[in-house]
């Protein structure tokens, strides 16, 4: 890219950073916002800049809000003998969707890697502890995602809260609906033998 194109080609450099965008990504990106009307780009600017001005991190669960306490920590319709416990501000809404959950939450903000320099101590673990000691709840579900790391970080949070008067649970794992078995992995249709349920009539 020409030395006149330099603002574009670092819009691409940024765009590249953000999870998930790779070069081809955050080129079309980058000259789709270059196509787009002055107001509508000064617009999509402005969104990005009141995010980071008025959006931040609930101060008892972590999760992303621009009041404190959030909305959910403040609902007193909101059971508070469950607490069910995610990797990120975006899983709770997964969850929501479902509609049958509606107790209250904490976010980790990520998961044990110690690859990456990521312990307890970056996790906020003793916030979590001091909510379990100081709440009413009598069951915790353990929702981190089905991966090395998620995994890694659910045992480690059953062994730390197993001393708690707590139930521990967590998320069941397997065959998604509408699967097919011969296209699932062999992890999979272990966790959901593992898994299984008793039918009834």
């Amino acid at each position: 890219m020409s030395d006149s194109a330099q603002p574009l080609y670092q819009l691409i450099e940024e765009l590249k950073r953000i999870p998930g965008i790779g070069a081809k990504t955050a080129q079309r990106i980058a000259f789709h916002i270059l196509g787009l009307p002055a107001e509508e780009a000064e617009r999509l600017a402005e969104a990005i800049r009141e995010v980071k001005k008025k959006i931040f991190y609930c101060s008892v669960c972590n999760n992303i809000t621009y009041v404190d306490p959030c909305s959910m920590c403040g609902d007193g319709e909101r059971s508070s003998e469950s607490l069910c416990i995610v990797e990120e501000p975006y899983n709770i809404s997964s969850i929501e969707k479902t509609g049958i959950y509606h107790g209250h939450y904490h976010v980790l903000l990520g998961t044990l890697a110690p690859l990456r320099g990521v312990g307890p101590e970056e996790l906020k673990l003793d916030k979590l502890i001091q909510r379990v000691e100081k709440g009413s709840f009598r069951e915790i579900i353990i929702a981190t995602n089905p991966t090395s790391e998620g995994e890694a970080t659910a045992l480690y949070l059953a062994r730390m809260l197993k001393s708690y008067p707590v139930k521990l649970t967590r998320l069941a794992m397997g065959l998604p609906v509408g699967s097919d078995i011969d296209f699932a992995d062999q992890v999979t249709i272990k966790k959901a033998l593992e898994g299984r349920t008793e039918m009834k009539e």
